[in-house]
């Protein structure tokens, strides 16, 4: 049984259920994706999605563009977000060739997903428990109405393999995910009548030893236009 109860934040949708139907069958008829065997959340995984080069070449990419990661809303805990990220060049041909992979295994329109964001994850670097949808009740959410509406799934791969630390901890879902270099990691972020799933609540665990590079793709209900959305550093301090 779900334990979302006095946590929604969001109203059911017949247009996400539909994705998720059709995503679920997706992947499910997929010979080299699993399925995590909890019952509150939808959770894959698809090893070797990416190749070395490929997992190398994006490394390299974060690395060269690599910023203090920020939020979506203003957060008093310095430590919630500690990584850098990347906004990757959405046309480069590397990139462009691992979106529409990602997107064609979903079947999903490449054109419901925000552009591949880059992650680095230095010793002693964290993202605490958080989820990837939008909160409904949120101050941003009339603008994420106007660029593509709720986030539906996330896939998030690991460029490399991690000394120590780093997890991908879902503790409601009660599983973790170590980094493996090439895994794909999938879940839907919604419930089946489309409401935000508060079991996908996750967290990029500390890093301890090494460092963890990640790329995330998100997938909107909608098309995804870019537009200019205020975020903000944790601390408090918006990015300028």
């Amino acid at each position: 049984m779900s334990k979302n109860i006095g946590r929604v934040s969001g109203s059911p949708s017949p247009n996400r259920a539909r994705i998720a139907r059709e995503v679920t069958a997706k992947l499910e008829s997929h010979p080299g994706i699993k399925r995590a065997k909890v019952e509150t959340a939808q959770l894959y995984t698809f090893p070797d999605f990416l190749s070395e080069a490929e997992c190398d070449a994006l490394v390299a990419l974060i690395d060269k563009s690599a910023r203090p990661s920020t939020l979506l809303a203003a957060h008093e805990d310095p430590e919630f977000r500690t990584s850098s990220s990347t906004d990757l060049d959405r046309w480069s041909d590397l990139v462009w060739q691992i979106d529409d992979r990602i997107a064609h295994l979903l079947g999903l329109p490449p054109e419901n997903a925000e552009t591949l964001q880059g992650q680095r994850y230095a010793p002693g670097q964290q993202f605490r428990a958080h989820c990837d949808y939008f909160h409904e009740g949120a101050e941003y959410w009339e603008k994420m109405l106007e660029y593509g509406g709720q986030r539906t799934w996330t896939a998030m791969a690991y460029l490399n393999d991690v000394e120590e630390g780093g997890a991908t901890w879902f503790p409601r879902a009660g599983v973790r995910f170590k980094p493996k270099k090439g895994l794909l990691l999938i879940w839907n972020n919604m419930m089946e009548d489309g409401t935000p799933n508060y079991d996908t609540l996750h967290e990029g665990m500390r890093v301890l030893e090494g460092t963890k590079y990640i790329v995330t793709k998100w997938f909107r209900e909608n098309a995804w236009i870019r537009g200019h959305v205020p975020t903000y550093y944790a601390g408090g301090e918006q990015r300028a």
